[in-house]
């Protein structure tokens, strides 16, 4: 059978060990607390438990685990939620002492999403409603080169690394973020054609560069004069040394207030838009999308019926894409462990092992794909 590289964000907030983690959870178990915690808001009942525990996914006999637990189900590549606040890393130990650190990560490969979106108090139950930003997301050139060089040396040679055409792959989540933190379009281009020659000389081969898509809203984009532009993704791609792009959530496009099959008939039109785009795109499949346990008061939208046999009925769409569209047959997936998104593989009480052997059926079995997106 043809082999798929599946890969999985991870949210590296399940953890003990980071003392910043604090200010938004003070129980110290990362956002398991948001989890363990979440409350009954009327008629409604969040009600997931993970099957395994409130884990510290930092700890590397935990991840040994998880990543045995991910391979035999065929989830093979693990994309870590990457940040950098206030001039320097957050959240990097649940990769550094967890994957980094298990003695089974030869079963799979990683690569980054940095994800450089503001931080703000969403994260934080007892003030998520008033969103005021926390850190900033955005950074200037002197910093990017702090952070490229951050991962060059602790990340790019590791025999795990996942690369594309030889090159290590790294997305980037908020491009207005990082077009305007570094004063505009060409700046951005300029601070990843350094990386990439930097990588080359390295000895990786550069940089896979990798944007992660959020439908078509335009951008709004500052230069160094202060003038102002709205750029579309096409655009944007055109302007600078992307080599492919992908999703991270379908709720960065659909209505995820429908049944998850109506939204999954979304996603399948959002993948001709991005393929139509001029650069590969590598399909993606969201589990599904309910944020509630991060309010106090009830929060739309929670998606509708987002079943694992829905899901892995999507994943067989998915599957048929990237057979007819990519070369790198990788299909991304939100996410490994998105609890209080509600977007998960990670077993929990309701559906068991569910969606983790839908993953297994369709990427490790010998059924054929039918058609256009059929199953």
């Amino acid at each position: 059978m043809k082999k798929y590289d599946i890969a999985a964000y991870v949210w590296p907030a399940y953890t003990r060990d980071e003392p910043r983690t604090r200010i938004f959870w003070p129980e110290g178990i990362g956002e398991w607390q948001s989890v363990k915690n979440a409350e009954k808001k009327g008629d409604y009942v969040w009600g997931r438990k993970p099957l395994w525990g409130y884990v510290n996914e930092a700890d590397p006999y935990v991840m040994e685990m998880e990543i045995d637990a991910a391979a035999d189900h065929g989830v093979n590549v693990f994309i870590y939620d990457w940040y950098w606040y206030d001039g320097r890393p957050f959240l990097e130990n649940c990769l550094n002492d967890g994957f980094l650190k298990a003695r089974n990560n030869d079963r799979m490969k990683f690569y980054l999403m940095w994800a450089n979106h503001d931080a703000n108090t969403l994260w934080d139950k007892r003030t998520s409603d008033q969103e005021t930003v926390i850190w900033s997301g955005r950074v200037t050139a002197e910093q990017f080169r702090v952070i490229g060089r951050r991962w060059m040396e602790k990340y790019f040679g590791h025999p795990s690394y996942y690369r594309i055409g030889g090159r290590p792959v790294v997305s980037i989540y908020d491009m207005s973020n990082f077009i305007n933190g570094l004063g505009g379009l060409e700046n951005a281009r300029e601070a990843l054609v350094w990386l990439d020659s930097e990588a080359s000389a390295a000895g990786f081969g550069g940089v896979h560069f990798q944007m992660i898509k959020w439908g078509e809203q335009m951008i709004n984009i500052t230069g160094v004069d202060n003038t102002e532009e709205r750029l579309s993704s096409q655009e944007i791609l055109k302007a600078l040394p992307l080599d492919s792009l992908t999703h991270y959530q379908f709720a960065h496009f659909a209505d995820m207030d429908l049944d998850y099959s109506e939204i999954g008939e979304c996603a399948k039109v959002e993948w001709e838009k991005a393929a139509s785009l001029g650069k590969p795109y590598f399909p993606h499949v969201s589990a599904g999308w309910d944020n509630n346990p991060r309010f106090t008061a009830y929060r739309a939208p929670v998606t509708k019926d987002p079943t694992p046999e829905k899901f892995e009925k999507l994943l067989r769409a998915a599957r048929s894409f990237a057979d007819e569209h990519c070369d790198t047959p990788l299909i991304t997936i939100n996410s490994w462990n998105e609890w209080t998104e509600t977007s998960y593989l990670e077993p929990d009480n309701k559906f068991g092992y569910g969606y983790l052997k839908a993953v297994k059926r369709v990427f490790t079995d010998s059924t054929p794909s039918k058609g256009i997106y059929g199953v």
